[in-house]
């Protein structure tokens, strides 16, 4: 790859043209429509926090280095931002009156109100701009090596760039777009930020089985995104439909793969709710979020609830007791071994050898309480289960 070092390019340069899209958060265009500031496999624009695009402005008002800046040379006279697009975005949204600044003072000044010598130094200052000439293979390697530094780029963002093409372009218009009307209702079932493609890999990883990079290589090119758009509506749909309850416990939950699982089952959403309460009500439950999977598999799978063990003082306790009155009859103190016909009926377990056991299970209503805790040799009680 072929690079060139520029130092004549301004900012005023630069915020010729500038264009910036408010609705996806995009920093367009720059340099009198020649540069691209943020290309296909570029990451949305993320220093809109007052802080980091606060701190930009501020770095240049000071007459500080604001870093290296890459561009991509497209034709003779075309250019895409390889890498600076964050900051590229930050001074073209200040220039273009976007965000303010506080003063010395502590006031808010936007790019027009600043004094005129803040405005000269700011328009005046020269950056540091390398162009650079390859194959879409080597801009693409040097894109994830430098953004090694500073924020990282998330795989889905390293993905976007290794696959970009109109297929990507479109996904990120609707998954990562925090302008779309859907975001609030997905938010209540997926975690992270749309801005960092987090909600776009949710919907990968649900469609592609977690095959994201096959199933983006096989798509790169489409025209459209109805199969992943049809695809997520429909995991979405099937959560909102099978629990009448929004609880925080569903954010960032295997979705996709309990679709896959369960969504042929057909559920009472009524009923649902009314389990679900009762399960958020009880104490015993020490894992709230394994409770809607629990729901989905017809509330068998007692391990997904990760319900509160009986404390070692209880064990101690039961144990001694059964102890001493097995001793006394001359019988095992596990009891299920006191009722058989081998060799254990009359063994006395060490209580390192036993485990504690609801009698009644907790699944059928059985509390983890002295009164219903026995303690059984490991065997018979690995193979009680919920019986």
């Amino acid at each position: 790859m072929k690079t060139t070092l520029k130092t004549n390019i301004t900012i005023k340069d630069i915020c010729e043209g500038f264009v910036y899209n408010e609705l996806e958060g995009k920093g367009l265009f720059g340099l009198s429509g020649r540069l691209t500031i943020q290309p296909e496999y570029q990451r949305n624009y993320i220093y809109a926090d007052g802080k980091k695009d606060v701190a930009v402005i501020n770095s240049i008002l000071k007459k500080y280095p604001i870093g290296l800046i890459y561009f991509v040379k497209v034709t003779d006279n075309k250019f895409e931002v390889l890498d600076g697009q964050q900051r590229i975005t930050s001074i073209g949204r200040y220039v273009s009156g976007k965000f303010a600044i506080k003063d010395e003072n502590g006031m808010e000044q936007y790019f027009s109100g600043i004094a005129s010598d803040k405005q000269k130094i700011i328009m005046e200052t020269p950056l540091l701009i390398y162009e650079c000439e390859g194959t879409e293979t080597e801009i693409k390697e040097w894109f994830k090596t430098i953004n090694i530094a500073g924020v990282p780029l998330n795989n889905q963002e390293l993905l976007n760039a290794v696959y970009s093409g109109t297929f990507v372009t479109l996904c990120k218009e609707e998954f990562s777009n925090s302008r779309n009307s859907n975001i609030q209702k997905w938010s209540m079932y997926i975690s992270g930020s749309v801005n960092r493609q987090e909600f776009l890999e949710c919907a990968l990883n649900w469609v592609s089985k977690d095959n994201v990079g096959d199933y983006m290589g096989r798509h790169r090119n489409d025209k459209n995104i109805n199969q992943i758009k049809a695809y997520f509506n429909s995991v979405i749909d099937w959560i909102s439909a099978v629990f009448k309850d929004v609880e925080n416990e569903m954010k960032g939950l295997e979705w996709g793969r309990l679709y896959e699982e369960y969504h042929k089952n057909a559920y009472d959403p009524n009923a649902i709710s009314k389990k679900l309460r009762k399960l958020y009500a009880d104490p015993y439950v020490k894992n709230r979020r394994g409770i809607f999977e629990f729901l989905l598999g017809g509330s068998t799978d007692t391990k997904l609830l990760d319900i509160r063990i009986f404390d070692e003082a209880t064990k101690n306790s039961v144990y001694a007791k059964q102890t001493e009155a097995a001793g006394k009859k001359g019988i095992s103190n596990c009891p299920l071994c006191a009722i058989g016909h081998d060799s254990n009926k009359s063994k006395i377990w060490k209580l390192t050898e036993m485990d504690a056991d609801h009698v009644t299970a907790w699944s059928k209503g059985g509390a983890t309480i002295v009164k219903n805790c026995q303690m059984l040799c490991k065997t018979h009680n690995r193979a009680k289960g919920n019986k």
